[in-house]
Parts: C-alpha cells; sequence; structure tokens
C-alpha cells in the first residue's frame, strides 16, 4: 500500500530501475522499435539526401560508407605487426613468440597494445580532417566500425575513455572527435562510455615539427585523470580512444594518468596509425 493506494507489480516496476530479464526485455523492445523507425525511414532519408561516398561524393547504395574505390585507397594494417604498436615487420626476421618490434623492445610502452583501424595516408587524412575540422561528424559512426572490427576481443568490463580537449579548444571546435568516436565504440561494445574519464588541465600548442623530447616536454603535467572518475579507474581495464596515433607522445601522456590512478590494463584504439616515414607527409 502506498498513501493508502494498493500499487500492482506492474506500476511498481515502471517506477524502479529495471534489472535482470525485465531490463533485457525493455531494452529489446527499445532496440526493435529503433530498427523499426529506421527502417520506415530510410526511404525518405534517402529521397531527400541522396547516399553518397564521404571522400569523392559518389552515389552509393546507402549511407554510412565508401565507394569501392576509395575504400581500396584505405591502408589496413596488415601481418605480421608488431603484437604492441601494430607496427608492420619483416617475415624475414620473425621472431619466436608474440612478434615485437626493435623500438617496442628497446623501450617497452606503458600501454598493453594499439588497435589501429588504418594506416596513415591520404584518404584517412581527408577523413579525420573532415571529421576533426570540416564539422563533418556524422563520419564518426563509418570510422568508429573500422576501429571495431580491429579490436581484440575486450573481455570482462571495460572502460572507454577518449583522450581529452583542452576546455578552450572545446568551445572553440564545439565537439571532441575523439569522444565521438569513444561513444560509438562504446555503443557497439556495450562496454561503458566514461567521456570526461580524463580531462587536459593546460593548453598546449601544436606538436608538429617537435621531437619526441620536446613533445614529452610540452605535455608534461597537461593530461590527469577526473577526479569524480579517480575511484572507477582504479583497478580497471580501459580502452584510450583517439583519432589519430601520431608520435604516441599525446596518447602516452594519457597512459600515464591513467596508470597513476591505478588502471590495470590500458589499450589503445586509434582510427590512424602514423608511421614515422610517413608523419612528415600529413
Amino acid at each position: 500500500m502506498t498513501g493508502g493506494v494498493e500499487v500492482g507489480e506492474e506500476a511498481m516496476a515502471c517506477c524502479l530501475p529495471a534489472s535482470g530479464a525485465l531490463a533485457k526485455r525493455l531494452a529489446l523492445g527499445d532496440e526493435r522499435h529503433a530498427m523499426l523507425r529506421s527502417t520506415l525511414l530510410a526511404p525518405i532519408v534517402d529521397l531527400l539526401f541522396p547516399p553518397r561516398c564521404p571522400l569523392c561524393g559518389e552515389t552509393l547504395a546507402a549511407h554510412g560508407g565508401l565507394c569501392a574505390s576509395c575504400w581500396s585507397n584505405l591502408e589496413i594494417p596488415g601481418e605480421p605487426a608488431c603484437a604492441l604498436c601494430q607496427r608492420p615487420l619483416d617475415n624475414s626476421i620473425m621472431p619466436d613468440g608474440d612478434p615485437l618490434c626493435a623500438p617496442c623492445m628497446a623501450q617497452p610502452p606503458r600501454h598493453d597494445g594499439i588497435a589501429a583501424a588504418t594506416l596513415y595516408g591520404d584518404a584517412t587524412r581527408t577523413l579525420v580532417l573532415r571529421l576533426k575540422h570540416g564539422r563533418k561528424v556524422g563520419l564518426a559512426g563509418l570510422m568508429a566500425r573500422l576501429m571495431v572490427a580491429r579490436l581484440p576481443g575486450l573481455e570482462g568490463e571495460w572502460l572507454i575513455v577518449p583522450v581529452p580537449l583542452h576546455r578552450w579548444r572545446l568551445w572553440q571546435r564545439g565537439y571532441n572527435q575523439s569522444a565521438l568516436l569513444a561513444q560509438e565504440i562504446a555503443r557497439a561494445t556495450g562496454q561503458r562510455l566514461v567521456v570526461d574519464g580524463l580531462v587536459r588541465r593546460k593548453r598546449t600548442p601544436s606538436l608538429g615539427g617537435l621531437g619526441a623530447k620536446a613533445r614529452a616536454q610540452v605535455l608534461a603535467g597537461a593530461i590527469a585523470p577526473h577526479p569524480r572518475h579517480v575511484a572507477g579507474l582504479r583497478g580497471a581495464q580501459v580502452l584510450l580512444v583517439d583519432d589519430v596515433l601520431t608520435s604516441g607522445a599525446t596518447s602516452d601522456a594519457c597512459v600515464r594518468a591513467l596508470r597513476r590512478a591505478g588502471a590495470a590494463k590500458v589499450k589503445i584504439a586509434c582510427f590512424a596509425r602514423v608511421l614515422r616515414e610517413t608523419e612528415g607527409k600529413g
């Protein structure tokens, strides 16, 4: 009885947080309704906004992809590759066990592996710039799907944390492209998104043209765990999300901050991996 009125079980279920089998039924119902709406509206959307390749503009059969020609221009990391940083390796010098590149053997990274959707090239550069500076936020879904396809199995519970922007740059741009990718990855994997798990405490200049030592000095103390999430990061498995991994200085600063917060494991997911030999071309 509540306020003299008996409340039935179904009414109580609407007032309490869903859990267990009920939560699954509600989630499944929401998903079916979303799919139905999408199916019904798709022809109208395609009529008003014909699907086109976001790189070359060629007409497509459906939204959210690239044309065959532009797909072929994406360079996907192949095998063999370094087990930690995904740098391509020579078949002729393959060691026993997990293959590692010379830099990772000389100085083991603090992270637990990198999963890159593509290697940086003309096509990936265009996609990144259109998402990052061209306000083509719809590209985040396409790019995130490519990233998810390259992810190893995320066993157990993971926190999806994007590389942070300083608040001034966030206000200028209006969004954090890494956070958009992280949101799509969290949705696709069912893992928890912690969009402000890390914060950039000071504004840093562009790292372009700087050497590894200078980049590390610029980023010293710039990135830290958000005080609100420190407890949740302790002992957690974290997937750090970025759009482009160039020298690794920014991701390394993020990994340092996550490790200081007590993260047990940190993997990095990026859309494009820049190799040192091509770094000056983008």
